[in-house]
């Protein structure tokens, strides 16, 4: 595997450029004077830069498509008060031979670390029927591996690796808060269904290279996609009672809210009606913060216009 040396954040003008991105974006245009040229949005962990290919831009443009691993060969300089790097060879590298941590950004966490601490919230549960649910479908492998790593959206909110687990993490710890203060809500329940809300999201989006919607992800959703899951589990169980499973599935197919938000269902228990605001109000805090986290350069308290809150939004001081 190869070692990334060099990440976008640390390149200034005039250095010198060779190493591995990924292509989050390619576009052919024209010059003027009718000269072939392409722009290249080149990604990691790190950042994104806008670069250029200026000679060959035909023959190179056949070489590598959006989605792929690249190692380039240039020097950055800087263009209108911005970085960009001026393209003088580019090659497509095989994804097997990378890391993919190094491209695209990832939860500050430790995933590991917050998967088990998914478990000791699983093992405190004290219904036997959701307990033994949920170890099972968390024993395997696969499932485990990919709640690791999927990301939690594609353009909102928790937008990177581990960024599911990290959001289901803290939908858990706020509804034991919630539990704590509301002594009459069923505590078991909305363990369960924090844990499992987003879990169809593991199959909903491709994260191996860019973060995009799966075929399925598209064409069925999260919400069908995790109570389809969560059947399959409940169904390998003797004895699961029938109205603890009808609970539990209307809670995942109602977390959306309403209707016009994609959910099949609108809350009619109050554990459903808990969870959904709970998720709603981690998703949103996240967003806010990543949005104000990323208008942090320049010198004004307020951020651009954000069109999903469709407001602009405080940076304080």
């Amino acid at each position: 595997m190869k070692k990334k040396e060099i990440y976008l954040k640390d390149i200034r003008q005039g250095d010198k450029v060779a190493d591995t991105f990924l292509v989050a974006e390619k576009n052919m245009a024209f010059s003027q004077k009718g000269a072939p040229y392409l722009t290249v949005r080149l990604k990691d962990k790190s950042g994104e830069t806008e670069s250029k290919v200026w000679e060959n831009a035909v023959e190179l443009d056949r070489v590598f498509k959006k989605g792929d691993i690249v190692f380039i060969q240039g020097r950055a300089a800087n263009y209108k008060n911005a970085l960009q790097i001026s393209i003088i060879n580019i090659e497509k590298f095989p994804w097997e031979q990378v890391n993919p941590a190094d491209y695209l950004p990832a939860a500050a966490t430790d995933v590991n670390i917050m998967f088990e601490e998914i478990m000791t919230y699983i093992n405190k549960i004290q219904n036997e029927h959701l307990r033994e649910m949920l170890s099972v479908f968390f024993q395997d492998e696969k499932n485990a591996e990919l709640f690791k790593k999927a990301p939690a959206a594609k353009g909102f909110h928790h937008i990177y690796l581990g960024g599911l687990l990290e959001h289901t993490l803290s939908v858990v710890r706020l509804l034991e808060k919630v539990a704590q203060h509301y002594p009459a809500l069923n505590k078991d329940m909305l363990i369960a269904g924090g844990i499992l809300h987003d879990i169809g999201k593991i199959y909903e989006f491709n994260y191996e290279g860019l973060i995009d919607y799966s075929d399925e992800g598209r064409l069925i959703g999260h919400i069908v996609m995790g109570v389809e899951m969560v059947n399959k589990t409940i169904s390998s169980l003797p004895d699961f009672p029938e109205k603890l499973s009808l609970e539990l599935r209307h809670l995942l197919l109602s977390h959306h809210g309403e209707f016009e938000f994609g959910s099949p269902k609108r809350p009619k228990t109050i554990e459903a009606l808990v969870v959904h605001y709970i998720d709603d109000l981690d998703a949103k805090l996240n967003a806010f913060e990543t949005f104000i986290a990323s208008a942090a350069s320049d010198d004004s308290d307020w951020t651009p216009y954000n069109r999903f809150f469709e407001r602009f939004l405080y940076k304080g001081k």
